[in-house]
């Protein structure tokens, strides 16, 4: 394989995966995960959680499909064709997923970043056919051709690349431990009412002296967010909220940061902080920085938005507005916002910290798959 071209399945054994019997509840909740193409992103690097797992029942039912780690998988249907990852550890994809296990001696991690670099390509495979819903059978995804470098250059390819992901997951995980730290801190003081000099409060109804159970809507009124259509968005600087968190970026912001922002369709009640100025869409509200705090953006966290009374999902305002807080006297409500805010500093940091690497590393990729810097 020293040529300018190799085909996929010259790289690796290609696997399709397959969705065990939903009717068999032996086969979910276990210890593998369950790969589908809403748990990749179009650069995800390593896939560590999914939302659904499946157990060993399932692997021994479906033990031609499992993968080991290390593998590339790759989404092949829809609009979601390209989408790719490497394997955490020994999992199982849908059928809507091909991946690639690696030959012995090709570094998978270069498999990961040629195909990524690739994307566009993949893509025009797959959705150039016409169908209404478009999808590209592992006959055809094996088949695909890719130009590549020198092989002698894969593991330093592979090896400088991937130094900006690890660097990335670090921060990420770190930005994870942070606000775990902080959410438990809202948590020991404000449910379990451990907060500092509680040993000399009187408590009576679960409620400090000096506090009060107040509504949402007396504290902050949720605004709706407006519609920005993937057509109408211009990239540029501000980041695009919808209720799964950021779903783009466009030119011009609605709202100026910080501002909470709270699913109301899709995924409801999903709660987020967002710094910066920013642009809630139609899926969401938003609770404009006049009347945020990251006190109120953890008890939001803490809130059951779902109203069972209504038959489409969705957060009603005035149900929102109805939920009953715990607010603090001044003194702890200060003292919480002066102790987190340092937190989410560093998790800030740390995210603009991995936009630049992310920015290095997107430079970087296409230069040396194309020769252009000596590696």
């Amino acid at each position: 394989m020293s040529g300018s071209t190799v085909a996929i399945s010259d790289l690796g054994r290609v696997v399709t995966g397959k969705t065990p019997s939903t009717k068999n509840a032996a086969f979910f909740d276990g210890e593998y995960q369950f790969v589908t193409p809403s748990d990749l992103d179009w650069k995800t690097y390593y896939c560590h959680t999914t939302e659904r797992t499946v157990t060993d029942d399932a692997k021994k039912s479906h033990l031609n499909q499992f993968i080991p780690s290390n593998a590339v998988m790759v989404t092949c249907i829809g609009n979601t064709i390209g989408k790719c990852g490497l394997s955490s550890s020994d999992c199982l994809t849908n059928q809507q997923i091909n991946s690639i296990i690696p030959s012995e001696g090709i570094d998978p991690k270069f498999v990961y970043y040629l195909l990524v670099h690739n994307t566009d390509s993949i893509r025009g495979f797959g959705l150039g056919g016409g169908s209404a819903t478009p999808i590209l059978n592992k006959t055809s995804f094996s088949k695909i051709k890719l130009r590549v470098p020198p092989q002698h250059q894969w593991v330093n390819i592979a090896s400088t690349l991937s130094a900006y992901d690890d660097l990335i997951e670090n921060n990420r995980r770190r930005i994870q431990l942070l606000e775990q730290a902080a959410r438990l801190l809202y948590k020991e003081w404000f449910v379990h009412l451990r907060f500092p000099g509680h040993e000399h409060t009187q408590i009576i109804d679960s409620v400090p002296e000096g506090w009060e159970k107040k509504r949402l809507g007396t504290i902050a009124t949720m605004k709706y967010g407006k519609a920005l259509k993937n057509d109408d968005r211009v990239p540029g600087p501000f980041p695009v909220y919808g209720s799964s968190g950021i779903v783009g970026s466009h030119a011009k912001a609605l709202v100026s940061g910080p501002t909470i922002i709270v699913g109301r369709k899709g995924n409801v009640g999903s709660v987020y902080w967002s710094p910066d100025d920013c642009h809630p869409i139609d899926t969401v509200y938003y609770i404009d920085s006049g009347n945020c705090s990251l006190f109120l953006y953890y008890a939001l966290q803490q809130m059951t938005f779902i109203s069972t009374d209504v038959a489409v999902p969705g957060l009603n305002r005035d149900f929102a507005h109805s939920r009953l807080l715990l607010v603090a006297d001044q003194k702890i409500h200060r003292l919480f916002e002066e102790t987190v805010l340092p937190l989410h500093q560093q998790m800030e940091l740390l995210k603009r910290q991995n936009a630049s690497l992310a920015k290095a590393r997107d430079l970087l990729l296409p230069k040396m798959m194309n020769g252009e810097v000596a590696v």
